[in-house]
């Protein structure tokens, strides 16, 4: 049997379709990766990549092995969960988004430790989880339309966004609605590189304010470098009314203009379709629910 290294670099490989990108991917080096399957591929006696200048291609023995090695990974993945779960019981695995781990479920989860004393909660932040490949994660929430088939999807909250800045930036201005807003700098959130979320865009024609030039400003790729730049006073920005709860209670924003609007998209608890549902998942998917119900802050 060919060495269980070479086939997980191989499979690795496989799925990324580069050396390098494999390579980053199990930390070594380029030409160890290359060499390893080299290496499976003299003792096999049979090519599985294809080598062209600027990709990879698998050769149809390389598609049959990668799949094989995909199943079987798979089956030692749940093997090592079970060993593990059979140590900590408790340990409920979960992905969410990063901005609302940070502002929304961390200051929440000392009412978990209260509700629900026997869960302990192991929280990642990836962009894109891996529910759907890694048997290791028992559930995440994800921001979209709730639509991901094979997956059930709990509504969690809607976005509710309001236009926010540092109480400093208008003392002694009026709060009349015809506050001239252009004398701030707009702090914009960005979708890609090179693309904004159109979230200003919808405020403002909710306030009547479509003509407005938005075109400058400062840009953030996250929500939450955004409103930590309205709390420094940098600006305004248009967040989530959920992730500003705790400084609009506290004082360190305020909200400018009565206008909210809800957002096109909502944060949903996504979970494997599974005949039956650990209980310990059940408690937290009931706690969850409960939290979004509610609109105080936590303390």
């Amino acid at each position: 049997m060919p060495s269980l290294a070479a086939m997980r670099v191989f499979e690795t490989v496989g799925l990324t379709g580069s050396f390098t990108r494999a390579a980053e991917r199990l930390n070594l080096t380029q030409s160890a990766v290359s060499r390893q399957v080299k290496i499976l591929e003299d003792q096999l006696g049979e090519p599985l990549l294809i080598r062209h200048h600027h990709r990879l291609d698998l050769t149809p023995a390389g598609h049959m092995l990668l799949n094989a090695l995909g199943r079987a990974f798979h089956e030692v993945e749940l093997a090592l969960r079970g060993i593990e779960e059979e140590s900590n019981a408790h340990r409920l695995r979960v992905n969410a988004p990063p901005t609302l781990s940070k502002r929304w479920l961390v200051p929440r989860l000392k009412d978990l430790r209260r509700a629900c004393p026997d869960i302990d909660i192991s929280l990642t932040t990836d962009l894109s989880d891996s529910l759907a490949e890694s048997s290791l994660l028992d559930c995440a929430i994800r921001f979209g339309d709730g639509e991901w088939p094979a997956f059930n999807s709990v509504h969690l909250m809607t976005e509710r966004h309001i236009a926010v800045c540092a109480p400093s930036l208008i003392a002694g201005l009026s709060k009349d609605e015809t506050m001239d807003l252009t004398r701030f700098t707009f702090l914009h959130v960005l979708a890609s590189s090179d693309q904004r979320y159109l979230t200003w865009r919808h405020w403002l024609s909710a306030a009547g304010l479509e003509e407005m030039d938005i075109s400058g400003g400062l840009e953030f790729d996250l929500l939450d470098t955004a409103i930590e730049a309205a709390v420094c006073g940098l600006g305004i920005t248009v967040a989530d009314r959920h992730m500003v709860g705790r400084e609009l209670a506290d004082g360190r924003l305020v909200q400018l203009l009565d206008v909210e609007v809800d957002g096109h998209e909502s944060y949903w608890l996504v979970t494997r379709q599974e005949k039956k549902p650990a209980k310990m998942l059940l408690a937290f998917c009931d706690w969850l629910t409960g939290q979004s119900a509610g609109e105080t802050p936590p303390a």
